[in-house]
């Protein structure tokens, strides 16, 4: 579980993030990275999970998995960050996709910064 000081819920965040910021993609997931904000102190992370992904019970399973993966991730990320995590297809596990799009979406935003 997420910490509430490391929750995006804002739905402006969310736009922001998706529009502006840096993206990695996978086959079942989109990562995105958005640097150098004023206000935050701790990177903050969302989640998108889709209907196309299953109920309400499998999207739910789906955002605790995703949740559980990412907060041992959030160290990795800089300060003034926010990552929204979109969820495009459901599969059994996330863990290697995850291990693989944090470290080019992260080098995206160096980049670009």
């Amino acid at each position: 579980m997420l910490p509430t000081k490391n929750r995006l819920r804002a739905s402006k965040d969310f736009a922001l993030t998706t529009k502006t910021g840096v993206r990695a993609t996978s086959l079942s997931l989109v990562v995105y990275l958005q640097t150098n904000l004023n206000t935050l102190n701790d990177p903050q992370v969302g989640l998108i999970v889709n209907k196309s992904v299953g109920g309400s019970v499998v999207r739910h399973r789906v955002s605790r998995q995703i949740r559980h993966l990412i907060s041992g991730h959030l160290k990795d990320f800089p300060k003034n960050s926010q990552i929204v995590i979109r969820v495009l297809r459901n599969q059994p596990h996330f863990e290697a996709e995850l291990n693989d799009l944090i470290p080019k979406v992260i080098a995206k935003a160096l980049v670009s910064a």
